[in-house]
């Protein structure tokens, strides 16, 4: 049932990335009337687009649990966005990248507390690093890279196949032959769920520390970079400065 649960999921995205498009164009609003608009409406704003991504990583968390391999490989993106992937997501340090290229106006002691965060993040991201590479090792016999990159390029074209018929009442079960063992399952979910924790923990501390106009700026260029980055809506003129940002976020 992989490949019905690529389906569902790509589905899914397709609908959450509909209205990442609409928060887009609210949070640009908010920016153009920021003088109008008080930090009351700005946070609520926040939290509504925060609720926006909590329901990704509820989608998504479930789709872990029923294929593990499907989410380190996840065969609804495309290359560009795999080379975003770091244990099934974003690496999170990756915000603080953004964040100090999107807000100009941050304080010495906002700045102080950023780079703070940004080690601490970096330690953790380190220490899940180390957690990966181990369950790796102790899979010497289990090539997990490669059977989830087999796995999701097999699942993609199933999945386009499942979306052309409208085959959305599946329901879903684990595969009991050639399935993932279960003693792997729980241990691959564990480490994208402390990865999750982590992405989410550190998105949070970053918001923060800004200011209600200065977090509206930065969830806008959030934004705005993942769907350049998902649809590759780059303007002519701004080619070669956005593929520079897009090579530097993905080496960062």
């Amino acid at each position: 049932m992989a490949d019905a649960n690529a389906a569902l999921f790509a589905t899914f995205l397709e609908d959450w990335m509909l209205r990442q498009r609409t928060y887009l164009r609210e949070l640009r609003s908010a920016q153009q009337n920021r003088q109008e608009l008080g930090d009351s409406d700005k946070r609520e704003l926040i939290n509504r687009v925060l609720c926006h991504y909590e329901q990704y990583y509820q989608e998504k968390s479930r789709i872990a649990q029923r294929d593990i391999f499907l989410v380190f490989s996840p065969p609804w993106f495309s290359s560009l966005e795999r080379t975003f992937l770091w244990i099934a997501g974003f690496k999170p340090a990756k915000a603080f990248h953004l964040v100090n290229q999107a807000v100009r106006d941050l304080s010495d002691e906002q700045r102080h507390m950023l780079s703070q965060l940004s080690m601490a993040t970096r330690m953790k991201e380190k220490e899940l690093n180390d957690e990966l590479a181990k369950t790796h090792e102790s899979l010497a016999n289990s090539p997990l890279i490669e059977t989830a990159r087999s796995r999701g390029r097999a699942c993609l074209d199933r999945a386009r196949q499942l979306r052309s018929r409208h085959t959305w009442e599946i329901v879903i079960e684990r595969e009991e032959e050639g399935g993932v063992p279960s003693e792997l399952q729980v241990t691959m979910e564990s480490v994208v769920a402390s990865a999750d924790e982590l992405r989410t923990n550190t998105a949070l501390g970053v918001l923060q520390i800004l200011r209600a106009d200065q977090a509206v700026t930065f969830l806008a260029d959030v934004a705005e970079l993942q769907l350049k980055i998902r649809t590759k809506e780059l303007l002519a003129n701004d080619e070669e400065d956005e593929g520079m940002h897009v090579h530097a976020l993905a080496s960062s």
